[in-house]
């Protein structure tokens, strides 16, 4: 009887499991029913039930089991297979890379053919990134050491307090250059420096000057100024240095805003040094011998002469006191016309007084 009633149970089971409220597996391991049933639909003797409900609570403990730990004896081969499928994703990129280098060893073989050559290219591939790093090294290198090598030469002449190269260091750096400080080589290289000062550079002038004539040695240095002699003669680039030398001669530190008579005299002959103006000596012999009536160089007396020298004939003729020139040219010219008016009269008695004795002679 009991039998029969356990029979009755099973087969409502398996009915219901086949419902929404339900569902039923069987192990194959075993040919057991494992039916995971929710109590709303047992209807039977008390005793029989509760033994039928201990055994599907043993059936959905296995299943919990099997869902918290698939790698146990209860997960299927299929979980075990997507549990390596994910495994396997995970470690994508590391088998790649083990792949490679395992293959350009030479150690792989596939149906009995070494494929090290196939595997080598393909680590090449995976590793350019690498190499293109290396080949850029050299050059990176080599600024490197070019820098460093301007920055011993910067520490071989700069001052022992303040990080600038001064008086002393800058008369040491010409002699090691073979120059003398006063020479237009000398100016020449400030004017590629962009020296804010007459006998100083700066960190970054010197840096900056170096790189801008790409030397970093003394005698690399020295090798370029043939180059930079040539470039100064051009009319765009001399016009540039010209109007350097003005602002170079000026003593920032002390606000300066026009050179003084002797310093502007001393500039002009150098400046001049490759392309001298055919009335240069007449100009510095004015200043020097009006000396109380010139105080000062300003900036525009200093920029215009360079159009003056270009623009006025050595005869002074073509000029125009109504043009836009500087008062200090219209003093010079008079100074100049005077003075060499002056001259003709001396030539002139000199001349008559030769005439004289030469006819007294003959008398």
């Amino acid at each position: 009887m009991e039998d029969e009633q356990l029979q009755q149970i099973f087969q409502r089971l398996r009915t219901q499991s086949h419902r929404p409220g339900g569902r039923e597996r069987t192990d194959s391991s075993s040919g057991w029913w494992h039916v995971d049933v929710y109590p709303t639909s047992v209807e039977t003797v008390s005793g029989t039930r509760r033994t039928a409900l201990k055994l599907d609570t043993l059936n959905m403990g296995q299943c919990v089991t099997k869902c918290k730990n698939p790698s146990s004896t209860l997960g299927s081969k299929n979980g075990d297979r997507e549990s390596n499928k994910s495994n396997k994703r995970s470690s994508g990129h590391k088998e790649e890379y083990t792949s490679a280098v395992g293959k350009a060893a030479g150690d792989i073989l596939v149906n009995g053919t070494n494929k090290g050559q196939d595997a080598a290219v393909e680590a090449s591939h995976l590793q350019g990134p690498a190499g293109d790093a290396k080949k850029k090294e050299p050059g990176m290198g080599a600024e490197v050491s070019s820098l460093q090598r301007i920055e011993d030469l910067f520490r071989r002449y700069k001052d022992e307090r303040e990080d600038v190269i001064l008086e002393e260091g800058m008369e040491r750096f010409c002699n090691d250059l073979c120059v003398d400080p006063t020479e237009f080589k000398v100016l020449v290289l400030a004017w590629k420096f962009q020296a804010a000062t007459m006998c100083k550079f700066t960190r970054k002038e010197f840096f900056e000057g170096c790189k801008a004539i790409n030397a970093d040695s003394l005698d690399g240095i020295c090798s370029r100024f043939p180059s930079l002699l040539h470039e100064a003669k051009q009319e765009d680039k001399f016009k540039d240095l010209y109007r350097f030398t003005f602002q170079f001669g000026l003593d920032s530190e002390e606000g300066q805003r026009s050179l003084h008579r002797e310093i502007a005299i001393a500039l002009w002959k150098l400046v001049f040094t490759q392309n001298k103006p055919l009335i240069l000596d007449q100009w510095l012999d004015f200043l020097i011998e009006n000396p109380s009536g010139i105080k000062g160089i300003s900036r525009d007396t200093w920029n215009m002469f360079l159009n003056f020298t270009q623009v006025i004939g050595p005869d002074l003729s073509n000029y125009s006191e109504d043009e836009a020139w500087p008062s200090l040219f219209d003093t010079f010219v008079e100074w100049e016309m005077e003075r060499r008016r002056k001259d003709e009269e001396t030539k002139c008695i000199r001349s008559s007084g030769t005439d004289s004795m030469d006819a007294d002679e003959q008398t």
